[in-house]
């Protein structure tokens, strides 16, 4: 019996290793028709990859650069009609992006005011800060009256002379800007206010 058992035993671990060559070379031979499949498919798809990888390479390259005040740069991205992001960038590192997303957009960069146009253009400018609330006269003759309503939440009323022209609130404790006639405008979500022509 115990000849038999070891007959057994042995003709069992000759089957198993069998079966498990088998599997072996089942799951290579399946592994390289999937590959070979897959490289028909990318050989075939390989033009229109390329071509969309060379516009996403286009769209990502910034339709322009502009040096800023304090030596940073905007690099200035057209995403659609009236659609711009400017990315602010410093020795490679992005400091802060604007997104116009229908409206002018603003920003208070430690004392350098950005606006960022619905037309794309960029204007910066340093210094010119009042802080908020009040009442303040600001170039190109506007009163600006900026009230606060609530944390981090600010709004300011531009007046001219036939009354209030436009209103800006700070928005999901953002900043925000505007160009009101060639006068370019920031409100911070701290209250800081300034213009510039």
């Amino acid at each position: 019996m115990t000849a038999r058992t070891v007959r057994r035993t042995a003709r069992t671990a000759r089957t198993v290793r069998t079966t498990g060559l088998v599997a072996v070379a089942a799951a290579a031979a399946l592994s390289l028709a999937a590959v070979s499949a897959q490289a028909a498919t990318s050989a075939a798809g390989g033009a229109h990859h390329a071509a969309v990888s060379a516009a996403a390479a286009k769209k990502s390259a910034p339709e322009r650069t502009q040096k800023l005040p304090d030596g940073s740069t905007a690099e200035i991205y057209q995403l659609g009609e009236q659609s711009y992001r400017a990315k602010i960038v410093n020795h490679g590192a992005v400091l802060a992006t604007l997104d116009t997303n229908g409206r002018d957009a603003g920003l208070d960069a430690n004392d350098m005011f950005i606006v960022l146009t619905l037309g794309g253009e960029v204007h910066a400018w340093m210094g010119g800060g009042h802080q908020g609330p009040g009442t303040f006269e600001v170039a190109g003759g506007w009163t600006v009256k900026v009230t606060k309503f609530g944390e981090l939440r600010y709004r300011a009323q531009i007046i001219g002379h036939d009354g209030v022209a436009a209103t800006i609130e700070t928005k999901d404790r953002h900043d925000v800007g505007l160009d009101a006639n060639g006068v370019y405008i920031v409100l911070s979500n701290g209250g800081v206010l300034s213009a510039h022509e």
